[in-house]
C-alpha cells in the first residue's frame, strides 16, 4: 500500500516524521535509535533526507589545498532499506535535482526498483553552499524531475530505450510552501506550480514548516479554489534552541508569530527555549488534528525527544 493510501485509509490522524542520513563516517545506531524513540506512535511512514556533495578544500600530499567534491551525509537508500527490512515501516526517500545528474537519478531509481521502495518525494533541493543561485547539474526544478520519474513509471529509460520487464510505478508526493517559495515572485505563483505539480502525476503534497496554522488552512483553501484536491500534509517542528528564533526565519523563510516569539524571547537558555517548543508544537498539532487533518509530518532533526513528547499528547 503507497504512503498516500495509508494516510486516505488511516481512520486518525497520521503521524510521520523525518530523519537525516548520519554523518560520513557515524553508524546507522543514531537512525535506529530515533526510530524506536518514535514508533510507539505508529508512523505510517519514515522520510529520508538526500544530500548533495558540498566543494571543500583539502590538503593534497604536496601540501597544497585543492577544492573536492564531498558528501556529509551519504547513504539515503541503504538507510531507507535497512529501515523498512528492519521495522517493516514504509519508507521515502528523497530524490533531489541538486548536485545529482540525469543519470545519477536514473540509477537511483533503478536501484529503489529493484529494492522494492516505490514511494518517493521529489525536490528540487538546496542551492550549493558556495552558490548566491541554485545552479543546477541535472535537473533545474522538481517538475522536470517528475518528468523524469513519470517516463520510469511508462518504462523509459533517458535514452528513449524502454524496459524489458513490467515494474511496479513509483507513488511519489512533492513540496509545497503555504509562505511562499523564497525564489517565488508571491503565493499565487507557488500555487501555479503547486497545481502543476499534482496535474502532472502528484499524489500528495507536504509543506515546508511553518508556526502559524491559519496560514497553512488559507493555503488549503486557495489550493482547493485552483482545484487541488490531493492530501495537502502539514509539515512542523518543534523548537528546541534559542538561537531558532532567528535561525529558521533565515534558512526556511518562515515567520514566527509574534506571540510564540514573544515567549521565545523570554527564555535564557535553549532548555526554557525547547519547553515553550514543544508548548507551540503540540498546540499546532491539536488545532490541525481537531480540523480533521489526514496526516502531520514532523521535521524531527535535532528535536526527536521533543516530538515525541508532543506525539504523546496527540496521537
Amino acid at each position: 500500500m503507497s504512503v498516500v493510501e495509508k494516510i486516505r485509509n488511516s481512520k486518525s490522524t497520521a503521524f510521520s516524521f523525518e530523519l537525516l542520513p548520519p554523518l560520513k563516517g557515524n553508524g546507522i545506531e543514531t537512525v535506529y535509535r530515533t526510530i524506536d524513540t518514535l514508533r510507539e506512535f505508529d508512523p505510517k511512514y519514515i522520510n529520508i533526507t538526500t544530500h548533495r556533495s558540498e566543494l571543500v578544500f583539502k590538503e593534497n600530499a604536496s601540501g597544497l589545498f585543492v577544492q573536492v567534491a564531498e558528501r556529509h551525509r551519504p547513504g539515503t537508500v541503504a538507510i531507507a532499506v535497512a529501515i523498512q527490512n528492519k521495522y517493516k515501516i514504509s519508507v521515502v526517500p528523497h530524490v533531489i535535482c541538486s548536485g545529482f545528474t540525469r543519470e545519477e537519478t536514473e540509477y537511483a531509481l533503478i536501484d529503489l526498483q529493484f529494492l522494492g521502495i516505490t514511494d518517493l518525494l521529489l525536490l528540487r533541493g538546496d542551492k550549493a553552499k558556495h552558490e548566491r543561485e541554485f545552479s543546477p547539474t541535472g535537473h533545474k526544478n522538481a517538475t522536470e524531475l517528475q518528468v523524469q520519474v513519470n517516463n520510469f513509471n511508462k518504462g523509459i529509460f533517458l535514452d528513449d530505450s524502454k524496459m524489458k520487464f513490467p515494474v511496479a510505478p513509483f507513488s511519489y508526493g512533492m513540496a509545497c510552501y503555504p509562505e511562499k517559495h523564497e525564489e517565488a515572485p508571491n503565493l499565487n505563483s507557488d500555487l501555479f506550480y503547486a497545481k502543476q505539480k499534482v496535474d502532472a502525476g502528484a499524489e500528495y503534497l507536504v509543506t515546508q514548516m511553518f508556526f502559524d496554522n491559519q496560514k497553512y488552512y488559507d493555503f488549503v483553501e486557495k489550493c482547493k479554489a485552483i482545484g487541488i484536491n490531493v492530501p495537502i500534509i502539514p509539515g512542523i517542528k518543534p523548537i528546541t534552541l534559542a538561537n531558532q528564533l532567528t535561525v529558521l526565519p533565515k534558512i526556511f523563510h518562515t515567520d514566527i508569530p509574534e506571540e510564540f516569539a514573544t515567549e521565545l524571547r523570554k527564555c535564557k537558555s535553549d532548555d526554557e527555549a525547547a519547553e515553550v517548543g514543544v508548548e507551540w508544537c503540540t498546540q499546532q498539532a491539536l488545532d490541525l488534528r481537531n480540523h480533521g487533518v489526514k496526516s502531520i509530518h514532523f521535521y524531527s532533526m535535532m528535536a526527536t525527544q521533543s516530538v515525541k513528547r508532543v506525539a504523546k499528547e496527540v496521537f
